[in-house]
């Protein structure tokens, strides 16, 4: 079972559950979930369920105590910056740090590298084709919740404005919905992205270039926080086999540089600067 998860508190969340009621062949179930309709459809032979929570997506902590063992739990919301750019966007939940926006404290979700690489080609295609004014780019693991399940979030932001922009949405329905169809368990290997800024170009541009597939990323004000016992964890809470990590060399602050290295080495981590 795959769950297409939005937050009826998250305008920019039911903007995209709207292009997605009509695109995609979802109907209701007649049964409910935190008192919304829950909605289900076959997308290439996979089971997807649709729900409508009543609290924000990053507070979901117990999704997974509801529904056991879903197969990739995919959140579909806002994404807001005080910068207001118009951005659509991937990454996996979970807390490098403390948990200040839902979730655990040093606990990350299941990134599932693959899907979120599909997702994030798809929205490429999609701003291409409809000639959308908008950037597309990978996130840094952060924010809650922190699931032992493969979890994504594909947003949309940065601002009211495009959260209401019901083309973009469309965009945003339709990369969550491909990555969806897509999905599989393969034999795919991922890496750890560290360094570099929250919004890191270098890996998204590998990653639609097919240089390389970025399970967790951590961004460079996250560095600090990174030891073995981190490290292990973002390779054991990647769905794919993880090669190495992936350093964005200058992207990391020199004073953080000898400890890290050290920390992937103690870790049995491989790693390549780009």
């Amino acid at each position: 079972m795959i769950l297409l998860v939005a937050s009826n508190k998250d305008v920019a969340g039911l903007t995209i559950v709207r292009q997605v009621l009509d695109h995609y062949p979802f109907k209701v179930t007649g049964t409910s979930f935190q008192k919304n309709p829950v909605y289900h459809a076959q997308v290439n032979r996979k089971d997807v369920t649709l729900l409508i929570l009543s609290e924000e997506t990053i507070n979901a902590q117990a999704l997974t105590d509801n529904f056991t063992k879903p197969d990739l739990v995919v959140f579909i919301s806002r994404h807001s910056s005080t910068s207001g750019k118009p951005t659509l966007s991937v990454h996996t939940p979970g807390n490098i740090g403390s948990a200040e926006y839902g979730g655990l404290p040093r606990q990350v979700s299941v990134s599932p590298a693959v899907a979120m690489r599909d997702a994030l080609k798809a929205l490429s295609f999609f701003k291409e084709g409809m000639q959308l004014d908008y950037a597309v780019s990978y996130e840094c693991t952060h924010h809650g919740p922190s699931l032992n399940a493969p979890t994504m979030f594909v947003e949309l932001g940065s601002s009211e404005k495009q959260w209401r922009d019901m083309k973009a949405a469309e965009a945003v329905a339709h990369a969550a919905m491909s990555a969806i169809g897509k999905f599989e368990v393969s034999d795919n290997t991922a890496v750890l992205g560290i360094g570099g800024t929250h919004y890191n170009q270098r890996f998204t541009r590998m990653s639609l270039d097919d240089e390389a597939v970025f399970g967790h990323m951590i961004a460079k004000y996250a560095v600090p926080l990174v030891d073995v016992e981190m490290l292990r964890q973002c390779v054991d809470k990647t769905l794919e086999k993880v090669e190495c990590a992936v350093l964005d060399w200058k992207g990391i602050k020199s004073a953080d540089k000898p400890r890290l290295l050290e920390a992937l080495e103690e870790a049995g981590l491989s790693y390549k600067k780009v």
